[in-house]
Parts: structure tokens; sequence; C-alpha cells
């Protein structure tokens, strides 16, 4: 072989080591990329997918989301202090936290919003304490401690003012209750030339423990009552009915008007305030609202 020929075979094997070690460093090379591209997509979704374990724990809520038209507010708020959260990144810029309670949606709503949120809390809004929205108006929220005295005064105002509409010259309303307990209450209320008063003791089963006496004028220019609590008892639609048909037809009547069809809040509702609260015995609301359920009203009514 002559000494040009060898010269060329070095020259190719020399070439050929060349490409071959260019192709293992671009190979490298696309390996590492490949690695450190593919650590960074790893740590990417690790911090996407904490963020997003973050958000479903705390289920932070925006102005924008509770202004918007698909959001419902929940029949339960909770006003608590803004600074419980403050700390925590996706509660950042946030108004409140939704929470399940025992199946129920709880708004937790921080303090600084609830002037901004446009919504009414009854009497005062307080941080740590809890309401419950209106059956009436869904912008106004009870406070839960005070929520079924209300509702009590409500239903014994209406029917009062049912019976003074139609010109009744006397009615009376008595709360009825299937449990025992002894209990001993007054009230004065007046309503224009009305006057009112209660005196009740409950001693052993199905006795009244509130009875509301009321005297009136009397006219024969009934006229149809505002209706709230009992818009869709047909015992009391068929009083007014009768006595604005023909005053002569009717001269008194007794109702006995079932509380489950005008309940201040359900059974389940009541339970996940309790465990909000914390709170067993006498001032559950759960029972409370068992209690109300049990409870009757005996309405008469005399023209």
């Amino acid at each position: 072989m002559t000494q040009n020929k060898k010269n060329e075979k070095n020259e190719k094997a020399k070439e050929t080591l060349s490409n071959i070690w260019q192709k293992t460093t671009d190979v490298s090379k696309k390996a590492a990329k490949g690695i450190q591209q593919g650590a960074k997509t790893l740590s990417e979704q690790t911090k996407e997918g904490f963020h997003n374990y973050q958000v479903n724990k705390y289920n932070p809520l925006t102005a924008k989301e509770f202004k918007s038209k698909n959001f419902s507010v929940p029949n339960v708020i909770e006003i608590v202090d803004a600074a419980v959260r403050r700390d925590i990144e996706v509660c950042e810029g946030a108004i409140g936290w939704l929470e399940m309670h025992k199946g129920v949606e709880i708004l937790h709503l921080y303090d600084e919003y609830v002037k901004k949120s446009g919504l009414q809390f009854v009497p005062v809004d307080m941080c740590n304490n809890i309401y419950y929205m209106d059956a009436f108006d869904h912008n106004k929220f009870i406070n839960v401690n005070d929520v079924f005295a209300k509702t009590t005064e409500e239903k014994l105002a209406e029917l009062e003012n049912i019976a003074y509409c139609l010109g009744a010259k006397s009615c009376s309303i008595e709360i009825v209750s299937s449990e025992s307990d002894e209990a001993t209450a007054s009230m004065n209320a007046g309503l224009g030339k009305t006057s009112a008063s209660v005196k009740s003791t409950n001693k052993g089963q199905k006795k009244g423990h509130g009875k509301a006496v009321s005297n009136f004028v009397g006219h024969d220019t009934p006229k149809e009552p505002a209706l709230k609590w009992f818009a869709h008892d047909d015992s009391i639609k068929a009083l007014i009915e009768m006595r604005c048909a023909d005053v002569n037809s009717i001269k008194s009547r007794t109702l006995e008007l079932k509380s489950s069809s005008s309940t201040t809040m359900s059974v389940k509702i009541a339970g996940a305030i309790d465990k909000i609260l914390k709170v067993k015995g006498s001032i559950s609301m759960e029972k409370q609202a068992i209690k109300e359920l049990n409870n009757r009203l005996l309405f008469e009514v005399e023209f």
C-alpha cells in the first residue's frame, strides 16, 4: 500500500471517530437537556399541584366571585377576623372562604368586607357571630342567637294583625308544645287601638307555654291583611276570604296552625350551626329547631 493511500485511510478513520464522538456528544447534550427540562416541568407541576391543593383546602372566595350573578349567598354566614388567614398565600385578596359543615355550605366572611358586601346583619354585625338568612329578605341575616325568638314574635304579630284587619273584637294566640317543661313569661305589645299581654305557665305534656290575648274596638269593614309566615296556610286564607266576602258569615273561629309549615330553619342547618358553635344541650340550635317543629299555634278570633 502506498503512503498516500495509508494517509487517506487514516484520515477517514479519524473522520469516522470524530463523527461518532460528535454524535455521542449531541446525544449526551440532548439527554442532559431533556433531564433538565423534565426536572423543570416536574417542579412546575409540583408547584401547581401544591397551589391547587391549597386552594381546595382553604377554598378562598374573592370579591369578583361574590359579586358574580352565578354566585348564590349561602343561608349561613359567620363573620370572622380577616387576620386569621392573612399569612396564607392563596387567601391573599379574598373576602372570606366557603366551607361545608354536615352537608350545609357556610360562608365565613371577613369583617372588613361586611360593609361592602351589601348584606344587612341584624341586630348588628359582630365578629365571631353566626347569622341566618331572613326567610323573606335574602339580603338580611339574623343573628342565630335571636332568630327563633324573632320568628315567634313575627308570627304572633302577624296573627294579631290578621284579626285586627278583619275587624275582630278579640283574639288569642297560644303556643302549644308536646314537650314537658315549666315556664312563665310576660309580654306586652301594642298595635293601634289594640293591646296584648302574655302570661303563661306550662306543666306536663301538651300544655301552652305562651298565650297572647288581644281586645279590639272591632269593625265591619274588613280588609285583606299582608301575609308572610301564613301566606300559604289554607285555613288562614279561608278565614280571610269568608270575612271579606260577608262580614256576617262568621262570628268566631279557632284554628290550629302547625309550625312545620313555617319553620325558622331546617334541623339539618341547625345541626351544622351547632357544629360551628360547638354547643350542645338546651342552647343547641338543633334542639330549638326540633322543638319548633313540635309546636302548634292555637288561633282564636271573635267578631
